[in-house]
């Protein structure tokens, strides 16, 4: 069954997440690459070690928030230890940006993170900014 059955019009936030990012980008004096698939990142810190693919094993310590500042989800100083196939879309791009060591932002769109409907507490349609420090790649 596919999740979409009940909703056969899902919403293209695309436009609007774009607008919503370049804003905070511009209200919080921050300067940020743009990729092709419209995920936003800063490299504070590019890092020395081995730069991951998208499928590598990586630990990474995170803090994920809404652009109104509010955390959904952070981890331990530990970090946690994952596949970047196993993860949203923004992460599988955006982590191979940064080097063992690196650490910056991530700025997600719905369709680089968690889509037009609600997840887990994260509203459809919501840009998603991440704090990334790799800590490894495994």
């Amino acid at each position: 069954m596919d999740d979409n059955s009940s909703n056969p019009n899902p919403i293209d936030f695309s436009v609007q997440n774009d607008e919503d990012i370049r804003t905070y980008l511009e209200e919080n004096d921050l300067e940020a690459q743009r990729s092709a698939s419209g995920l936003y990142y800063i490299i504070d810190e590019e890092g020395t070690g081995p730069q991951p693919t998208g499928s590598s094993d990586v630990t990474v310590v995170y803090k994920g928030y809404f652009l109104n500042g509010s955390v959904f989800d952070e981890s331990d100083e530990n970090g946690i230890s994952i596949n970047l196939q196993q993860v949203i879309p923004g992460w599988t791009e955006g982590i191979t940006y940064f080097k063992e060591g690196g650490s910056g932002l991530l700025l997600v769109p719905a369709h680089l993170g968690y889509g037009t409907f609600d997840y887990n507490g994260i509203p459809g349609g919501s840009v998603l900014i991440f704090e990334i420090d790799l800590l490894a790649v495994n």
